[in-house]
This record gives structure tokens, C-alpha cells and sequence, in this order.
């Protein structure tokens, strides 16, 4: 396969799983405000900011830290270049210049999900409609992948499909997981408490795994669950780990593609695969979440650049 087409799949995928993970995040961020006020809720908007790397940014912009402004810049604004609006048309370009890798189911998806997301978010998004828009991405996002999971030939194209987005999942979790630690630790006084509580309970809805989290530990919400779950649960299809072993296997099925190549980006995800699935969420908590969860985010971009030199120059 070309560089330039297996990059165009790459980072089409990972604009889809950007987007819809932007907007699980600003769902955590929203559902978090409306446990605080004041000074705090401000706070808070800083952190989801920080977490997907737009606080400079969004300064620049000189609005204030409110609902409206912050969500209004993150999924519209035209002076980010990281939007989800600009995601969804990134994705649509990459979809339409590699238009002879992918079905026609794939390309319709993706073409009326930046559609519908353009007249969605052709004016500002009022607190009250947030919810309705924000669900919208997800689904436009779910309903890509679904065409590409049901129309799809399993063959090396649809290996860079399953490398770009486990790599951007990967990447996502760990920035949800870690904005409640912007905000909240180790200062924070409620901790512990009724407050925190629904702060990690907005975790879990963010990544739509509340009902999961009680199947699996049949428990009221703890912090350490929450991050076991997060990251170490091959179960959780949003998990660190799950994450990891899909990309290991993604670049197995590369490795046989290309007679048997291997590189650095083998070794690293094989490295970090092993290091999920053999970890102990007592060392990780020990260690500092949100210490190992910035980590994790390092190695992740790190990965995603050593395939993109190893496969796609």
C-alpha cells in the first residue's frame, strides 16, 4: 500500500475517534460544572481545556472560562484547528482522497456525519441543546465505524483503520480519566465525599461505563475501581489495556502483511501491552494516577509517530 493512503486511513480514523472522545469529554466537563459553582466550575472548564490541549489556545481567544464559551471554541470555533466540526472535516477529506481504500458504505457515513454536524454547528450551541449535540457526535462517529466494521475487507487497510483508532482511544481514555485530576487532587477537601462521588460517576458516563463498572465490582463508585477499570480491564472496550492489545494485534497482522517486517513501533506497543497486562492498579495508584496517566499519554503520541515512520514515509 502507498504511504500516502495508508496515512490518509491512519488519520481519518483518528480524527473519528478524536471527535467523538472530544465530546465524551466535554460531557464529563459539563456534567462536573454542575456539581460546583463559582471559582470551581471555572476551574473546571480550565481542566477539560489542559486535558485535550487547547488552553493556550482558548486563551488567545480571551472568553471567558463559562459552558457556553469553552464548549462553543471546542466544538466550532474558528479559531481552533482542532474543533471537532474541523476534526469531522478532516476525517471527510482523508475518506475522499483515499475514496478507492474504502466502501461506499464507509465514505456515506462519513460524508452525511460532517453534514449533519455542519448544520448542527452552523450557530452557537446553548447550554440547553449541548446534551442533544454532543450525543449527535457520538453517534455520527459510532455509525462510521459500524460501516467500517461491518463493510470493511480485513486485509492491512483495515489494519491502519484498527491502529489509528485504538491509538486515539488509548490516548482519550487516559485524558478523561485524567481531568478529574486537573481539578480535584490532592488539595481538594471533598474527596472522599458525596461531591467526589459524582465526579467519578461523570467519569464512567462519559465513557458509557457505569453499568459495567456495577457488573463488574457489584459496588458503590470508588476511585481506584474506576482507574482498574480504566486501564487494566481487558473487558472494557475502552480501557488502556483493551486498547493496547488491539493495536499489538493491528500491527501483527501489518508485520504479516509486510512479510514479516518489524520495527520500533512493535517493540513499543508489545512493551506497553505487557506492561497493562501484567500491572497491578495498587502500583499505579501508588506510583500517582495522574503522574502514570500523563505517561501513558507521552507513549501513546510516541507510538502513533513511530508508525506513522515506520509504515507512512
Amino acid at each position: 500500500m502507498l504511504g500516502r493512503v495508508a496515512h490518509g486511513i491512519f488519520w481519518m480514523y483518528r480524527y473519528l475517534e478524536r471527535a467523538e472522545n472530544t465530546a465524551r469529554l466535554l460531557a464529563a466537563g459539563h456534567r462536573m460544572s454542575l456539581t460546583r459553582g463559582g471559582e470551581a466550575a471555572v476551574e473546571e472548564w480550565r481542566s477539560v481545556l489542559t486535558t485535550l490541549g487547547l488552553r493556550q489556545a482558548y486563551r488567545k481567544v480571551g472568553e471567558e472560562f463559562t459552558s457556553a464559551h469553552v464548549c462553543d471554541f471546542v466544538l466550532r470555533g474558528k479559531s481552533n484547528a482542532q474543533s471537532v466540526l474541523s476534526m469531522f472535516e478532516r476525517a471527510r477529506m482523508n475518506a475522499r482522497t483515499c475514496r478507492s481504500a474504502i466502501t461506499l458504505e464507509v465514505w456515506e457515513a462519513v460524508n452525511e456525519g460532517w453534514m449533519t454536524l455542519r448544520d448542527l454547528l452552523a450557530r452557537p450551541v446553548r447550554e440547553a441543546g449541548l446534551g442533544t449535540v454532543l450525543a449527535a457526535i457520538r453517534r455520527e462517529s459510532t455509525l462510521a465505524r459500524g460501516a467500517t466494521h461491518g463493510s470493511m475487507l480485513r486485509n492491512e487497510i483495515y489494519s491502519f483503520v484498527r491502529a489509528g483508532t485504538f491509538i486515539e482511544r488509548a490516548d482519550n481514555t487516559a485524558r478523561i480519566l485524567d481531568v478529574k485530576y486537573h481539578v480535584l487532587l490532592p488539595t481538594y477537601s471533598g474527596v472522599g465525599g458525596l461531591l467526589d462521588y459524582y465526579q467519578w460517576t461523570s467519569i464512567l458516563q462519559a465513557v458509557s461505563a457505569t453499568r459495567a463498572y456495577h457488573w463488574v465490582y457489584r459496588s458503590e463508585v470508588f476511585p481506584s475501581n474506576v482507574a482498574d477499570l480504566l486501564i487494566l480491564k481487558p473487558e472494557m472496550p475502552r480501557s488502556l489495556r483493551a486498547c493496547y492489545d488491539q493495536i499489538e494485534e493491528s500491527l501483527d497482522a501489518l508485520e504479516d502483511a509486510y512479510g514479516g517486517q518489524k520495527g520500533e513501533p512493535h517493540r513499543r506497543a508489545g512493551a506497553l501491552a505487557a506492561q497493562l497486562r501484567y500491572g497491578r492498579i495498587e502500583d499505579i495508584m501508588a506510583e500517582g494516577l495522574h503522574e502514570y496517566l500523563t505517561g501513558m499519554i507521552g507513549r501513546t503520541a510516541s507510538l502513533g509517530e513511530e508508525i506513522e515512520r515506520f509504515y507512512m514515509r
